[in-house]
Protein backbone atom coordinates (compact mmCIF):
# COMPACT_ATOMS: atom_id res chain seq x y z
CA UNK A 1 0.00 0.00 0.00
CA UNK A 2 2.80 2.44 0.86
CA UNK A 3 5.29 1.31 -1.79
CA UNK A 4 6.51 4.25 -3.90
CA UNK A 5 4.06 6.57 -2.13
CA UNK A 6 5.14 10.00 -0.92
CA UNK A 7 4.63 10.08 2.83
CA UNK A 8 5.11 13.02 5.17
CA UNK A 9 5.77 12.36 8.87
CA UNK A 10 5.61 15.46 11.04
CA UNK A 11 7.44 15.09 14.33
CA UNK A 12 9.45 12.42 12.59
CA UNK A 13 12.47 13.00 14.83
CA UNK A 14 10.52 11.91 17.92
CA UNK A 15 10.45 8.41 19.36
CA UNK A 16 7.24 7.33 17.59
CA UNK A 17 8.26 9.10 14.40
CA UNK A 18 11.59 7.28 14.22
CA UNK A 19 9.86 3.93 14.54
CA UNK A 20 7.28 4.89 11.92
CA UNK A 21 9.93 6.10 9.49
CA UNK A 22 11.84 2.83 9.91
CA UNK A 23 8.72 0.75 9.26
CA UNK A 24 7.73 2.84 6.22
CA UNK A 25 11.25 2.48 4.81
CA UNK A 26 10.74 -1.27 4.92
CA UNK A 27 7.73 -0.78 2.64
CA UNK A 28 9.77 1.23 0.13
CA UNK A 29 7.95 4.52 0.58
CA UNK A 30 9.41 7.92 -0.28
CA UNK A 31 9.62 9.44 3.18
CA UNK A 32 9.63 13.11 4.10
CA UNK A 33 10.27 14.15 7.71
CA UNK A 34 9.25 17.58 9.02
CA UNK A 35 10.67 18.78 12.32
CA UNK A 36 12.57 21.65 13.90
CA UNK A 37 15.67 19.61 14.73
CA UNK A 38 17.39 17.58 12.05
CA UNK A 39 18.75 14.35 13.54
CA UNK A 40 22.38 13.59 12.88
CA UNK A 41 23.21 10.60 10.70
CA UNK A 42 19.80 10.64 9.04
CA UNK A 43 19.75 8.21 6.09
CA UNK A 44 20.30 9.92 2.74
CA UNK A 45 17.05 8.57 1.33
CA UNK A 46 14.96 10.41 3.95
CA UNK A 47 14.00 13.92 2.80
CA UNK A 48 14.15 16.32 5.73
CA UNK A 49 12.22 19.59 6.03
CA UNK A 50 13.44 21.93 8.75
CA UNK A 51 10.22 23.92 9.29
CA UNK A 52 8.14 25.58 11.98
CA UNK A 53 4.65 24.10 11.68
CA UNK A 54 3.11 27.10 13.44
CA UNK A 55 3.51 28.82 10.05
CA UNK A 56 0.71 27.86 7.65
CA UNK A 57 2.73 28.54 4.49
CA UNK A 58 5.36 26.07 5.68
CA UNK A 59 2.66 23.44 6.16
CA UNK A 60 1.23 24.04 2.68
CA UNK A 61 4.67 23.73 1.10
CA UNK A 62 5.58 20.43 2.74
CA UNK A 63 2.17 18.86 2.04
CA UNK A 64 2.30 19.55 -1.72
CA UNK A 65 2.48 16.29 -3.67
CA UNK A 66 2.14 14.05 -0.61
CA UNK A 67 0.02 10.90 -0.78
CA UNK A 68 -0.15 10.33 2.97
CA UNK A 69 0.41 12.58 5.97
CA UNK A 70 1.11 11.14 9.41
CA UNK A 71 0.81 14.09 11.79
CA UNK A 72 2.70 13.10 14.93
CA UNK A 73 3.80 16.56 16.00
CA UNK A 74 2.95 17.55 19.55
CA UNK A 75 4.38 18.75 22.84
CA UNK A 76 5.22 16.07 25.37
CA UNK A 77 5.72 17.27 28.90
CA UNK A 78 5.52 16.30 32.55
CA UNK A 79 2.38 16.89 34.65
CA UNK A 80 4.17 19.73 36.45
CA UNK A 81 4.92 21.57 33.19
CA UNK A 82 1.31 21.12 32.03
CA UNK A 83 0.11 22.79 35.22
CA UNK A 84 2.70 25.57 35.42
CA UNK A 85 3.10 26.58 31.73
CA UNK A 86 -0.18 25.70 29.97
CA UNK A 87 0.03 28.48 27.36
CA UNK A 88 3.25 26.96 26.02
CA UNK A 89 1.35 23.71 25.47
CA UNK A 90 -2.08 24.69 24.21
CA UNK A 91 -1.30 27.51 21.77
CA UNK A 92 1.28 25.74 19.60
CA UNK A 93 -0.70 22.49 19.54
CA UNK A 94 -3.80 24.29 18.27
CA UNK A 95 -1.67 25.82 15.52
CA UNK A 96 -0.12 22.46 14.59
CA UNK A 97 -3.58 20.85 14.43
CA UNK A 98 -5.22 23.50 12.25
CA UNK A 99 -2.33 24.21 9.91
CA UNK A 100 -1.45 20.61 9.11
CA UNK A 101 -5.01 19.40 8.56
CA UNK A 102 -5.93 22.36 6.36
CA UNK A 103 -2.72 22.03 4.34
CA UNK A 104 -3.21 18.29 3.85
CA UNK A 105 -6.80 18.75 2.71
CA UNK A 106 -5.80 21.52 0.27
CA UNK A 107 -3.20 19.13 -1.16
CA UNK A 108 -5.81 16.38 -1.67
CA UNK A 109 -3.85 13.72 0.16
CA UNK A 110 -5.14 10.16 0.02
CA UNK A 111 -5.17 9.81 3.80
CA UNK A 112 -4.31 11.78 6.92
CA UNK A 113 -3.48 10.45 10.38
CA UNK A 114 -3.93 12.63 13.45
CA UNK A 115 -2.20 11.75 16.71
CA UNK A 116 -4.33 12.53 19.73
CA UNK A 117 -3.60 11.53 23.34
CA UNK A 118 -4.79 9.82 26.50
CA UNK A 119 -5.10 13.36 27.86
CA UNK A 120 -8.44 13.86 26.08
CA UNK A 121 -10.11 11.60 28.64
CA UNK A 122 -11.78 12.33 31.93
CA UNK A 123 -10.46 10.10 34.76
CA UNK A 124 -12.26 6.75 34.81
CA UNK A 125 -11.55 3.12 35.67
CA UNK A 126 -11.54 2.22 31.96
CA UNK A 127 -11.27 4.69 29.07
CA UNK A 128 -13.68 4.05 26.18
CA UNK A 129 -13.37 5.95 22.89
CA UNK A 130 -17.02 7.01 22.73
CA UNK A 131 -17.03 8.50 26.23
CA UNK A 132 -14.85 11.49 25.32
CA UNK A 133 -17.60 13.87 24.26
CA UNK A 134 -19.75 13.03 27.28
CA UNK A 135 -17.08 14.31 29.67
CA UNK A 136 -14.24 16.80 30.09
CA UNK A 137 -10.47 16.23 30.21
CA UNK A 138 -8.75 15.73 33.52
CA UNK A 139 -7.63 18.94 35.24
CA UNK A 140 -4.13 17.44 35.11
CA UNK A 141 -4.30 17.57 31.29
CA UNK A 142 -6.87 20.32 30.92
CA UNK A 143 -5.21 22.55 28.31
CA UNK A 144 -3.37 19.92 26.28
CA UNK A 145 -6.41 17.64 26.44
CA UNK A 146 -8.69 20.31 25.00
CA UNK A 147 -6.17 21.18 22.28
CA UNK A 148 -6.02 17.55 21.15
CA UNK A 149 -9.82 17.24 21.34
CA UNK A 150 -10.11 20.21 18.98
CA UNK A 151 -7.77 18.49 16.55
CA UNK A 152 -10.02 15.44 16.55
CA UNK A 153 -13.09 17.61 16.05
CA UNK A 154 -11.47 19.35 13.09
CA UNK A 155 -10.93 15.97 11.38
CA UNK A 156 -14.57 15.09 11.99
CA UNK A 157 -15.69 18.49 10.64
CA UNK A 158 -14.03 17.78 7.29
CA UNK A 159 -15.68 14.38 7.15
CA UNK A 160 -19.11 15.91 7.88
CA UNK A 161 -18.78 18.72 5.36
CA UNK A 162 -17.45 16.66 2.48
CA UNK A 163 -19.28 13.41 3.21
CA UNK A 164 -16.14 11.32 3.09
CA UNK A 165 -13.69 10.48 5.82
CA UNK A 166 -9.99 10.30 5.00
CA UNK A 167 -8.67 10.81 8.53
CA UNK A 168 -7.54 8.24 11.09
CA UNK A 169 -7.42 9.36 14.72
CA UNK A 170 -5.24 7.50 17.21
CA UNK A 171 -5.15 8.01 20.97
CA UNK A 172 -1.92 6.46 22.29
CA UNK A 173 -1.63 5.56 25.95
CA UNK A 174 1.54 6.44 27.89
CA UNK A 175 4.23 5.97 25.24
CA UNK A 176 7.84 5.06 26.03
CA UNK A 177 10.87 3.60 24.30
CA UNK A 178 14.20 4.50 22.67
CA UNK A 179 14.62 8.20 21.79
CA UNK A 180 12.29 9.26 24.57
CA UNK A 181 12.88 12.57 26.37
CA UNK A 182 15.20 11.82 29.31
CA UNK A 183 15.40 15.42 30.54
CA UNK A 184 15.07 15.02 34.33
CA UNK A 185 12.98 18.21 34.58
CA UNK A 186 10.51 17.45 31.79
CA UNK A 187 10.43 13.70 31.18
CA UNK A 188 7.46 11.38 31.55
CA UNK A 189 7.45 8.64 34.16
CA UNK A 190 9.50 5.83 32.56
CA UNK A 191 12.35 7.93 31.07
CA UNK A 192 12.39 10.13 34.17
CA UNK A 193 12.85 7.14 36.46
CA UNK A 194 15.51 5.63 34.18
CA UNK A 195 17.48 8.88 34.25
CA UNK A 196 17.13 9.26 38.02
CA UNK A 197 18.16 5.65 38.65
CA UNK A 198 21.21 6.07 36.47
CA UNK A 199 22.29 9.36 38.06
CA UNK A 200 21.58 8.73 41.76
CA UNK A 201 22.24 6.15 44.45
CA UNK A 202 18.61 6.40 45.62
CA UNK A 203 15.71 6.42 43.17
CA UNK A 204 13.28 9.16 44.21
CA UNK A 205 9.75 8.64 42.87
CA UNK A 206 6.97 11.21 43.06
CA UNK A 207 3.80 10.11 44.86
CA UNK A 208 3.21 6.79 46.57
CA UNK A 209 3.34 4.47 43.56
CA UNK A 210 -0.38 3.72 43.54
CA UNK A 211 -1.53 5.39 40.26
CA UNK A 212 -2.37 2.90 37.51
CA UNK A 213 -1.44 3.59 33.91
CA UNK A 214 -1.57 1.93 30.50
CA UNK A 215 1.83 1.90 28.76
CA UNK A 216 2.64 1.23 25.12
CA UNK A 217 6.02 0.94 23.39
CA UNK A 218 6.63 3.47 20.62
CA UNK A 219 7.13 0.72 18.04
CA UNK A 220 3.69 -0.67 18.83
CA UNK A 221 2.22 2.80 18.36
CA UNK A 222 3.84 3.10 14.93
CA UNK A 223 2.58 -0.34 13.94
CA UNK A 224 -0.90 0.60 15.09
CA UNK A 225 -0.85 3.82 13.09
CA UNK A 226 0.09 2.03 9.90
CA UNK A 227 -2.49 -0.68 10.50
CA UNK A 228 -5.34 1.79 10.92
CA UNK A 229 -4.36 3.80 7.84
CA UNK A 230 -4.08 0.65 5.75
CA UNK A 231 -7.55 -0.38 6.90
CA UNK A 232 -8.96 3.14 6.38
CA UNK A 233 -10.33 3.41 9.92
CA UNK A 234 -11.96 6.80 10.53
CA UNK A 235 -13.30 6.49 14.07
CA UNK A 236 -10.96 7.31 16.99
CA UNK A 237 -9.01 4.29 18.24
CA UNK A 238 -7.19 3.73 21.53
CA UNK A 239 -3.66 2.39 21.14
CA UNK A 240 -2.58 0.78 24.38
CA UNK A 241 -2.09 -2.55 26.08
CA UNK A 242 -5.48 -2.56 27.80
CA UNK A 243 -3.67 -3.65 30.97
CA UNK A 244 -3.10 -1.41 33.96
CA UNK A 245 0.21 -1.33 35.78
CA UNK A 246 1.08 0.71 38.85
CA UNK A 247 3.86 3.27 39.02
CA UNK A 248 5.27 1.13 41.83
CA UNK A 249 5.65 -1.81 39.43
CA UNK A 250 7.44 0.44 36.95
CA UNK A 251 9.76 1.75 39.67
CA UNK A 252 10.48 -1.79 40.85
CA UNK A 253 11.55 -2.91 37.35
CA UNK A 254 13.86 0.08 36.94
CA UNK A 255 15.28 0.04 40.48
CA UNK A 256 16.05 -3.67 40.17
CA UNK A 257 17.90 -3.13 36.89
CA UNK A 258 20.08 -0.38 38.42
CA UNK A 259 20.28 -1.85 41.92
CA UNK A 260 18.74 1.22 43.57
CA UNK A 261 16.70 1.75 46.71
CA UNK A 262 13.39 3.58 46.18
CA UNK A 263 12.38 6.68 48.15
CA UNK A 264 8.73 7.73 47.74
CA UNK A 265 8.03 11.49 47.70
CA UNK A 266 4.40 11.38 48.78
CA UNK A 267 4.07 15.19 48.91
CA UNK A 268 4.67 15.51 45.15
CA UNK A 269 1.87 15.48 42.51
CA UNK A 270 1.15 12.13 40.88
CA UNK A 271 -1.75 12.76 38.49
CA UNK A 272 -4.98 10.80 38.17
CA UNK A 273 -5.36 7.56 40.10
CA UNK A 274 -6.16 5.32 37.14
CA UNK A 275 -6.02 5.50 33.34
CA UNK A 276 -6.41 2.23 31.43
CA UNK A 277 -7.63 1.91 27.87
CA UNK A 278 -10.39 -0.27 26.56
CA UNK A 279 -8.76 -1.78 23.46
CA UNK A 280 -11.69 -3.71 21.98
CA UNK A 281 -12.02 -1.30 19.06
CA UNK A 282 -8.37 -1.71 18.05
CA UNK A 283 -8.74 -5.49 18.37
CA UNK A 284 -11.89 -5.36 16.24
CA UNK A 285 -9.78 -3.86 13.46
CA UNK A 286 -7.12 -6.52 13.95
CA UNK A 287 -4.50 -4.71 16.01
CA UNK A 288 -2.90 -5.82 19.30
CA UNK A 289 0.33 -4.70 20.93
CA UNK A 290 3.33 -7.00 20.61
CA UNK A 291 5.94 -5.74 23.11
CA UNK A 292 5.72 -6.65 26.80
CA UNK A 293 6.31 -3.89 29.34
CA UNK A 294 9.33 -5.49 31.03
CA UNK A 295 11.01 -6.23 27.71
CA UNK A 296 10.25 -2.70 26.49
CA UNK A 297 11.60 -1.01 29.62
CA UNK A 298 14.81 -3.03 29.51
CA UNK A 299 15.24 -2.25 25.82
CA UNK A 300 14.79 1.43 26.65
CA UNK A 301 17.35 1.22 29.45
CA UNK A 302 19.80 -0.49 27.08
CA UNK A 303 19.32 2.30 24.55
CA UNK A 304 19.75 4.96 27.24
CA UNK A 305 22.98 3.46 28.54
CA UNK A 306 24.36 3.10 25.02
CA UNK A 307 23.47 6.68 24.07
CA UNK A 308 23.97 8.69 27.27
CA UNK A 309 26.45 11.10 25.70
CA UNK A 310 24.18 11.74 22.73
CA UNK A 311 21.16 12.15 25.01
CA UNK A 312 22.97 14.91 26.84
CA UNK A 313 23.43 16.69 23.49
CA UNK A 314 19.73 17.58 23.10
CA UNK A 315 18.57 14.02 22.33
CA UNK A 316 18.82 14.52 18.55
CA UNK A 317 20.52 11.40 17.20
CA UNK A 318 18.92 9.41 14.38
CA UNK A 319 19.85 5.71 14.39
Amino acid sequence: MFENKKILVTGGSGMIGRQLVSLLKNENAEIHVADLNKPVNMPDDIIFHNVDLKNFDNCKNICKGMDYVFNLVGIKCSPQVCIERPAEIMGPMMQFNTNMLEAAMLSNVEWYLYTSTVGVYEPAEVLFEDDVWNSQPSKNDWYGGWAKRMGELQCQAYEKQFGKGICSIVRPANVYGPYDNFDPENAMVIPSLIRKANDNEILEVWGDGSPIRDFIHCRDVALGMMHLVKNKVTEPVNLGSGSGISIKQIADIISKRFGREIKWLSDKPMGDKRRVFDTKRAEKYGFKTQISLEFGINETIDWFIENKEIIDERYNVFR
